[in-house]
């Protein structure tokens, strides 16, 4: 039976220590002015010790500040950070959107800004303008997106990190561009204009099977995070990749197939061209789970 004064006093100090590190410039100084890229690589050595009593120890720690909730994991028991960071569901865990005229949310997360591409221009905050064609860098045209639409998905540290297939679809192209480690979080972003188009991210262009549309995932790296694993290239992106930054592929999935993973916590935005629609429910602010209902494709009319 669990203990009720200790569980009520473990429960006060780890929202004592949450609304410590939530404070805004707090939390903006010790998780921004900071050696972010020393700082990043540091956490990729540290997380990868193979150690099951260092990892728990961690994963006791993260407790503190996260609302870790491993219950839907498919293992228990990790023998690094890392690997927790990188955990698989256990199966039936996450539940596809079956209608095949509905795009699902390629990853759990938090919807951040969305809404319409005008003028070339998406918010990252409220009064916080970027253009996509910084975001997809000097290589890529984003020109298919023009008043189109689009959906930030916020990744919280103790989320599941893995993003998958939105819809049945083949990826033609994967561009990496190197980049910061600026803190992903609504403080940042309300604070660092272009934030997205500074850090490392990848940007995804492939083809809807069912109409031959253009979509585009863009995975955006964070602190302690820069490290994006694609399982279609067999290449692993992060700060001290020298590789090609151009890379053709012809990779084909299924709704719901998994595409790669973070290795903690990021964003994913995805951009589709006009005649995508924002699903209902889906606001700022509202916590989706991968597979569940993001964009409805346009109705092809005879």
């Amino acid at each position: 039976m669990t203990n009720l004064p200790n569980f009520i006093d473990s429960h006060m100090k780890n929202n004592l220590f949450q609304r410590f590190f939530l404070q805004e410039d707090l939390n903006f100084l010790l998780t921004n002015r900071v050696p972010r890229l020393l700082l990043t690589r540091w956490m990729g050595w540290f997380s990868q010790l193979k150690s099951p009593v260092l990892a728990r120890l961690s994963i006791r720690v993260w407790r503190l500040f996260t609302d870790l909730d491993l219950s839907d994991a498919r293992q228990q028991q990790f023998a690094s950070l890392h690997d927790c960071f990188t955990r698989e569901l256990r199966p039936g865990a996450r539940v596809i959107d079956p209608d095949p005229g509905v795009m699902c949310s390629p990853s759990d997360g938090i919807v951040g800004a969305c809404g319409r591409v005008v003028d070339g221009m998406v918010l990252q905050a409220k009064g916080f303008p970027y253009s996509i064609g910084e975001l997809f860098g000097p290589s890529q045209d984003p020109s298919a997106f023009l008043n189109g639409s689009y959906i930030t998905l916020r990744l919280t540290s103790s989320m599941y990190h893995r993003f998958h297939a939105p819809q049945d679809m083949t990826v033609e192209h994967v561009t990496y561009l190197s980049g910061d480690t600026w803190n992903v979080n609504p403080i940042a972003l309300a604070r660092v204009e272009r934030l997205f188009c500074r850090n490392e991210r990848a940007v995804l262009r492939a083809r809807l099977t069912a109409n031959g549309l253009p979509i585009a995932l863009v995975p955006v790296a964070a602190i302690l995070v820069a490290s994006i694993r694609l399982h279609f290239l067999n290449v692993l992106l992060h700060l001290r990749y020298r590789g090609a930054n151009e890379m053709p592929c012809a990779a084909a999935c299924v709704k719901g197939q998994e595409l790669g993973w973070f290795e903690h916590g990021s964003t994913i935005i995805v951009f589709t061209p006009p005649g995508f629609e924002l699903c209902d429910g889906i606001e700022t602010g509202r916590q989706i789970r991968m597979g569940q209902a993001l964009m409805r494709l346009p109705v092809v009319t005879a």
